[in-house]
C-alpha cells in the first residue's frame, strides 16, 4: 500500500476532488461514443454494430492493461503517474478525432484505454490512503463520481456538440479537456511517492484468496448488464419511443451520481452486503421494463406519458448502474487491506470488462431487436443479483 507522509492530506474528502476531475475526463472519454454512435459509424463507413464494438476495444484494452501498468508504474510517484496518464488520454482522443478509418480509430482507442487504466485505479488507491478509515466508501465514491458526472454532463455535451459540430470536433474537445486536467493535477496534487514494485504474477496471486475470487465475478456480471445497451442508447432509446437522446442520457446520468454518491453513504453506514442487493434489484427491473415496452411497440404509445416513464427507468439504470462501484470497491479493500491498490486495479479491470462483454452482448443481439439487448441486460443483473446474496460474506459481510 502506498506510505504518505502525513504532511500531505487533510485526512477529509477535499483532496479526493482534484482526483475526480481526473475521472471525469476518463469517463467523458469512455462513454462519449454513445451518443454519437450513429453519426460514426455512417462517417467511418461501418455498421452501428460494429461501431459500437469501438467501445468493447476500448474495455477490453483497459481490462488487461490495468494490471500490467500498475507492476511497470508502480514506483512511479503518483502525481507523475496520474498527470501522464492524462496527457496520454488527451492525446489518444486528439488521435480519434483525426482517425479516417475504423481501424485508425481503434488503435486510437486501445492507446486511450492505457491512460485510463493507469489513471483511474491510482487515482482510487491515493483517495483511500488520504483520509480517515471511517470516510474510505465516501473518498471513492468521490473519485468514482467523476465517472458518474462524466455520464450526466461530459456525454450529454458530447451527444450535443456531435450533433452541432460533428463526432471528430466532440472527441477533439475531450483530448482539450484531458490536458486541461492533468495540469490541473499537477499544480494541485501533493508530491506522492509511489509503492514498491512487485513482479506481475506476485500482484495476481492475490487472486488465489477466496474472498476476492468471490467479489470481482460480480463487478465484471454487474456493469456488464448495465452496458449491454449503453453504447446503443440512440437505437435503443428510439424503440421505446424517444428520438432526442441527450436528456435521456443526462437522465441516465444524473441517476449515476445520485446512485454513487448515496451508495458511499450507505456503505460506510450498513454494509456493501446491504447495497448491492437492492442495485441489481433496481437495474433487473428498470431494464425488463423497458426490454417489455419494445417488445410493445406502437402499444405503449410515444407520448408525454411514455417518454416519462421511460425517463424514470433510464435515472433507476444509471443509478443501479454506478451505485455497486463503492461497495465492490470497499469489500475488496476489506478483503486484502495490505493490497488497496491493487485490488483496486483489479477491480477496475473487472469494470472494463463487464462493460467489454456488454457491449460486445449488445452489438450480437441489436439486430435481433432493441427489446433483446434490453432483456439480455435485464438477465445479467438478476444473475448478478443472486451471485450478490450468494456471496454476501465476502469482504467482511456478516452471514
Amino acid at each position: 500500500m502506498l506510505n504518505v507522509p502525513n504532511k500531505t492530506g487533510s485526512r477529509g474528502l477535499a483532496p479526493t476532488l482534484v482526483l475526480a476531475l481526473g475521472t471525469f475526463a476518463v469517463g467523458t472519454d469512455a462513454f462519449v461514443v454513445a451518443g454519437f454512435l450513429p453519426d460514426l459509424a455512417a462517417s467511418l463507413d461501418v455498421t452501428e454494430g460494429t461501431a459500437g464494438q469501438s467501445v468493447t476495444v476500448f474495455a477490453v484494452a483497459y481490462a488487461l492493461s490495468s494490471p500490467v501498468l500498475a507492476t511497470v508504474a508502480a514506483r512511479v510517484p503518483r502525481r507523475a503517474l496520474l498527470v501522464t496518464a492524462l496527457v496520454v488520454l488527451g492525446l489518444a482522443n486528439l488521435g480519434s478525432a483525426l482517425a479516417p478509418s475504423f481501424p485508425v480509430l481503434v488503435v486510437s482507442r486501445v492507446l486511450a484505454a492505457a491512460g485510463a487504466a493507469a489513471y483511474t485505479p491510482g487515482a482510487g488507491a491515493v483517495a483511500a490512503v488520504l483520509v480517515r478509515p471511517e470516510l474510505r466508501a465516501r473518498a471513492l465514491a468521490v473519485v468514482v463520481g467523476g465517472l458518474t458526472v462524466a455520464t450526466a454532463l461530459g456525454v450529454p455535451l458530447g451527444d450535443l456538440a456531435g450533433e452541432r459540430l460533428g463526432w471528430r470536433y466532440a472527441l477533439g474537445a475531450v483530448a482539450v479537456a484531458c490536458l486541461a486536467v492533468a495540469a490541473g493535477v499537477y499544480a494541485i496534487m501533493p508530491v506522492l511517492p509511489g509503492a514498491p514494485r512487485v513482479p506481475l504474477r506476485a500482484r495476481l496471486d492475490v487472486l488465489r484468496r477466496p474472498a476476492v475470487t468471490a467479489i470481482l465475478p460480480l463487478t465484471v456480471l454487474g456493469m456488464a448488464g448495465s452496458y449491454t445497451v449503453y453504447a446503443y442508447s440512440v437505437p435503443a432509446l428510439r424503440a421505446v419511443g424517444v428520438e432526442g437522446t441527450a436528456g435521456m442520457l443526462f437522465l441516465y446520468g444524473l441517476g449515476a451520481v445520485l446512485g454513487n454518491l448515496a451508495a458511499g453513504y450507505a456503505t460506510d453506514r450498513w454494509g456493501a452486503h446491504r447495497v448491492l442487493p437492492v442495485a441489481y434489484l433496481v437495474m433487473a427491473v428498470s431494464l425488463g421494463l423497458l426490454a417489455w415496452m419494445a417488445a410493445a411497440g406502437t402499444a405503449v404509445g410515444t407520448g408525454v406519458g411514455t417518454v416519462a416513464l421511460v425517463g424514470v427507468l433510464v435515472l433507476a439504470w444509471g443509478a443501479s448502474s454506478w451505485c455497486q462501484t463503492p461497495p465492490q470497491q470497499h469489500r475488496l479493500i476489506a478483503a486484502s487491506p495490505g493490497e488497496a491498490p491493487l485490488v483496486v486495479s483489479l477491480n477496475s479491470s473487472a469494470i472494463y470488462a463487464g462493460i467489454g462483454a456488454g457491449t460486445l452482448l449488445g452489438g450480437l443481439t441489436l439486430p435481433s431487436g432493441a427489446a433483446l439487448t434490453y432483456a439480455t441486460g435485464a438477465a445479467l443483473a438478476a444473475a448478478a443479483l443472486l451471485f450478490a446474496l450468494a456471496t454476501r460474506s465476502a469482504g467482511g459481510a456478516p452471514e
